[in-house]
């Protein structure tokens, strides 16, 4: 085997592809940062009790090595939210709303699917402290302006509330295996699996569930769902809180969608969850809602929403075309040309130094040079 070959899945960022990542990164932090949310850098390595606390799926996904200080096992992470809300609970301890960002490489165990890294490059924004449909707006809103700063054409988003989902399944004596199953079935919208795995139901619950996976569509659905589904208080508390949010994002001009089978991070997300979906993409291009019991391994529950996208996805999707632009400059140490070198980096242009001495601009990744003109002044000429 090369020495040089990367593991499955794992790759090397090229020039023009980083600058992107980078340039975009720049930008969307600087979007969440007029909006108040303060950056945070969480550390790659934490215990594994703290980074997988909330979850099996999240171990499995978690690289995990022994700390040579301690013996403690600890987790190469595999996902920002849950560092973000230990720093909230334990390192900021504010009662009042806290809103963090964040942006980083994780690494998992496996990919998302086979198209896509097992080394994302995670970026996001957490509001906590607020359990109001007020804070889900504002989220929404920040996500919408996080689309249009990457320039991503008609989006939508998809919505569900989780607590259809686990009212539905309340009364139910389901294992987690069991469970699992009904997950990955309700996310193929396998009708005839869903069947099957729900013999154990009463009869009201079952075909509700069953349901659940025709329920996706414009806001009519949510119509359909008020006849079909049991009318207990937590549905009818869900479809009300997904027509407010329908009503309030009338005026955004985005596309929203519901898919009341849409379960994804049921062990964990509680109320509202959504999907960002672009045209001719394979997968979610962000994922977010509500996780108000995050901070329970923590010790302290706080209300918890938010959303989070890989950006190495996006780089990968939604490529620019463009190059780095740069401009190939003439070995020397006279002082005219150091100056028009200096004048040029202070105007935000790059310059590099032709040190061989060729002055070949395309293999130095340059689209321009420095030259002297026939009065020996130093000019830049796009070649």
């Amino acid at each position: 085997m090369n020495q040089w070959t990367l593991p499955d899945y794992v790759e090397d960022m090229l020039p023009d592809e980083a600058v992107y990542l980078e340039s975009l990164r720049r930008s969307i932090l600087d979007l969440y940062q007029t909006h108040g949310y303060l950056y945070v850098i969480p550390p790659m390595l934490e215990y594994i009790e703290s980074l997988n606390g909330n979850g099996q799926d999240m171990d499995l996904d978690t690289f995990k090595v022994v700390d040579q200080l301690t013996g403690r096992l600890m987790g190469v992470r595999a996902d920002i939210t849950p560092q973000v809300a230990r720093i909230d609970a334990h390192l900021i301890q504010n009662d009042e709303v806290t809103r963090l960002s964040y942006a980083g490489s994780v690494l998992r165990t496996k990919p998302a699917s086979f198209l896509q890294s097992r080394e994302p490059f995670q970026i996001g924004a957490e509001l906590y402290g607020f359990k109001g449909i007020e804070a889900d707006l504002e989220i929404q809103t920040l996500l919408i302006k996080t689309l249009s700063t990457i320039g991503i054409q008609n989006p939508v988003i998809d919505f569900n509330h989780l607590d259809i989902f686990t009212s539905l399944i309340a009364s139910s004596n389901m294992e987690r295996d069991q469970l699992d199953l009904l997950y990955q079935a309700m996310q193929k919208k396998d009708k005839s699996e869903v069947i099957g795995l729900t013999k154990s139901l009463d009869k009201k619950n079952r075909d509700a569930l069953i349901e659940l996976v025709s329920l996706y569509g414009d806001v009519n659905v949510l119509k359909e769902a008020e006849k079909l589904l049991p009318q207990d208080q937590a549905i009818k508390s869900a479809l009300q809180f997904l027509n407010q949010l329908d009503q309030a994002l009338k005026n955004n001009q985005i596309k929203v969608s519901y898919d009341l089978s849409d379960i994804r991070g049921y062990q964990y997300h509680n109320g509202l969850v959504f999907s960002v979906y672009a045209d001719q993409c394979y997968s979610p291009i962000a994922l977010g809602g509500r996780y108000d019991n995050i901070g329970a391994s923590f010790g302290r529950n706080r209300p918890a929403t938010g959303f989070t996208m890989d950006l190495k996805n996006i780089v990968t999707l939604f490529p620019n075309g463009k190059k780095a632009k740069a401009i190939l400059a003439p070995q020397g140490s006279e002082r005219e040309l150091q100056n028009a070198i200096e004048s040029l980096r202070q105007q935000g242009e790059t310059v590099a130094i032709d040190l061989f001495g060729d002055m070949n601009a395309k293999q130095n990744n340059c689209d321009r040079i420095l030259m002297q003109d026939a009065n020996k002044a130093w000019k830049v000429k796009t070649v």
